[in-house]
């Protein structure tokens, strides 16, 4: 349409001008030259040339099909929403659905199960808990098994001690000569001691003749018993009360006498080192000297009794040990300190002492400043 505009433009600028042959084509060139340069008519062309194998109708039908999707989609989200509001609506008015139980038994017990039975069942005890009174009296009663119990290799030591069972001593004879009963009755115990003491030195003589003072050690005085009188066999005998001839019943020796009687001896020895253990000052003592303190009590003399009793005790370890008795106050109380001095060494104090605690004595390794 512009083309024909400008046409027309040229048309009548040809007319104005002269109606010769060179203006003609002179209009014809000018004309030539604005169909060149126009812009639409290039670009209409242009456009033309590329399109030209696209068909105009498959445009128009592909917007067609679009919009009819497009139309059936929003139909049927309109339909949705109505029927899921309508559900909603009558879901509220007529309650809560019931949900309809199923028809039959819930469980059923297989006819074989397999596996192992477990323990305690059928008993009538189970029935209270099951049904929640108790069950009839049973007409036949069995009674429960009897529990594991372990075997003679898994039981402890001193229960299979306990359950062995005691040799049995054969009883002595019943027939008792009469002479063996006056044997054991008479005095014939200084020739049964001269026998077993024959070849023997006697105590006198050995410590008189040993040159190894026995310390500590109490030796014993043998004082022969008063010879026995002689007893007559027939007249215990007669005396005797009749025995009845039963199972378990014995005839009852009379124990024997003994060969001698042991009586300590009010020699001069001593008991224990407790009574000449030395003392030593404490003031005395140099600085950085190993010590053993036993316990801290409130006088001297309760700190030497229990010295001694100490020493009593643990007589081996205390052998050799100088005791000290140290007086100290503290918070305005006065006491005195037992320690025991003698050791060579703070190792040696340490082993003293642990020798002591483990028989459950209070000691301490202390050091003099």
């Amino acid at each position: 349409m512009a083309f024909s505009a400008q046409a027309g433009d040229s048309q009548a600028y040809s007319l104005q001008g002269a109606s010769s042959s060179r203006g003609a084509t002179y209009d014809d060139q000018y004309q030539s030259q604005n169909q060149q340069y126009d812009p639409q008519s290039y670009g209409q062309s242009d456009y033309a040339a590329v399109n030209q194998h696209a068909p105009v109708g498959d445009q128009g039908g592909f917007a067609k099909t679009f919009g009819m999707l497009g139309a059936v989609a929003s139909l049927a989200l309109i339909v949705g929403v109505g029927v899921w509001g309508y559900k909603l609506v009558a879901r509220d008015v007529s309650g809560v659905p019931v949900v309809r139980s199923l028809e039959g038994p819930m469980r059923i017990q297989p006819d074989n199960p397999g596996g192992q039975a477990a323990v305690n069942q059928g008993l009538a005890v189970n029935a209270v808990a099951a049904n929640g009174t108790a069950a009839d009296p049973a007409d036949r009663l069995t009674l429960a098994p009897a529990s594991i119990s372990l075997t003679e290799d898994d039981v402890p030591v001193a229960e299979v001690a306990l359950s062995v069972t005691p040799a049995v001593i054969p009883a002595p004879d019943d027939a008792v000569s009469d002479a063996a009963v006056a044997a054991y009755q008479n005095g014939e115990i200084n020739a049964l001691v001269a026998e077993l003491t024959a070849g023997v030195t006697p105590l006198s003589d050995a410590v008189s003749n040993s040159t190894t003072t026995l310390v500590s050690v109490s030796v014993p005085a043998i004082v022969q018993p008063a010879p026995l009188l002689p007893v007559d066999a027939a007249a215990l005998t007669a005396a005797a009360p009749a025995v009845l001839n039963a199972p378990g019943v014995k005839v009852s020796l009379r124990p024997l006498v003994r060969p001698a009687r042991f009586a300590p001896s009010q020699g001069n020895s001593t008991s224990s080192q407790s009574g000449t253990a030395v003392e030593v000052d404490a003031s005395t003592l140099p600085a950085g000297t190993r010590l053993a303190q036993l316990g801290a009590y409130e006088s001297a003399e309760v700190a030497r009794a229990e010295w001694t009793r100490i020493d009593g005790r643990f007589a081996v370890y205390l052998d050799g040990k100088k005791r000290v008795i140290q007086k100290a106050e503290s918070g305005g109380r006065t006491f005195y300190r037992l320690r025991a001095m003698g050791f060579n060494d703070l190792s040696d104090a340490r082993r003293f002492c642990a020798t002591l605690v483990a028989g459950k004595a209070d000691c301490i390794p202390v050091t003099t400043r």
